[in-house]
């Protein structure tokens, strides 16, 4: 399995061969300029919520590739404007679990607000545990600390897809915290620098991380990383 990231929140995790796209903003990112957005061609894409720097690329993606969209169900009826047919889209809720032919993906909670780019109410944001070939992928999406973090503690998670550039989500300090809840020893950081407000301190980061038992790991824009 690996992961390639590609700014933001966009991440793409290739399950041997089947390739899951999560929150794809790329061409309105100065920072993902060399990304080429028209070679990204996964076969589905997931939205943690619908705010522009989540979902600016979903439609073009969508168009190219002939993914299937999954979201909660008020994002996924935008999703529906947007003119990706009905039978490539996935709607379910928070709790629920569907099942995929890579895996199972279960929503789950997470703390932000959420309206499409239209300014219509986009449901309630959210993160996804992948359960792939028996590892264990947590994606938190847009998301403040949260004690309900602590319900995913025991089901033996091996990476955590966290935010942490503060202002807008959780900090680093508060990913740290958050990996403490969900019991998970390997971090891969995810939405900051894009902006003003969200650049951080990369080596700090990684020091504050380094004198914990959690590992972080902040991929270059366009790298693979092996999970």
């Amino acid at each position: 399995m690996k992961a390639t990231y590609y700014g933001q929140s966009c991440v793409e995790f290739d399950f041997d061969g089947i390739k899951v796209l999560l929150d794809p903003f790329v061409t309105y990112n100065p920072l993902a300029k060399d990304i080429d957005v028209n070679t990204i061609k996964p076969d589905y894409i997931f939205l943690s919520h619908g705010h522009q720097d989540h979902v600016a690329d979903m439609a073009t993606v969508q168009k190219n590739s002939g993914a299937t969209v999954l979201a909660i169900v008020e994002t996924a009826e935008w999703v529906r404007k947007q003119g990706v047919p009905e039978d490539k889209v996935i709607e379910f809720n928070l709790g629920g679990t569907v099942q995929l032919p890579f895996g199972s993906v279960k929503m789950v909670y997470a703390v932000h607000t959420n309206s499409t780019p239209d300014g219509q109410y986009g449901g309630l944001p959210v993160g996804f545990v992948f359960n792939v070939k028996g590892k264990k992928i947590y994606f938190a999406g847009d998301t403040a600390l949260t004690m309900e973090m602590k319900l995913l503690a025991d089901i033996g998670l091996d990476w955590a897809f966290l935010p942490i550039g503060g202002y807008y989500t959780m900090d680093v300090d508060d990913a740290i915290k958050a990996a403490e809840f969900i019991n998970c020893d390997r971090v891969v950081g995810i939405h900051y620098d894009s902006f003003p407000p969200i650049k951080i301190d990369k080596q700090l980061a990684l020091d504050k991380f380094q004198n914990t038992d959690v590992s972080l790991s902040l991929p270059k824009i366009g790298e693979t990383i092996e999970l």
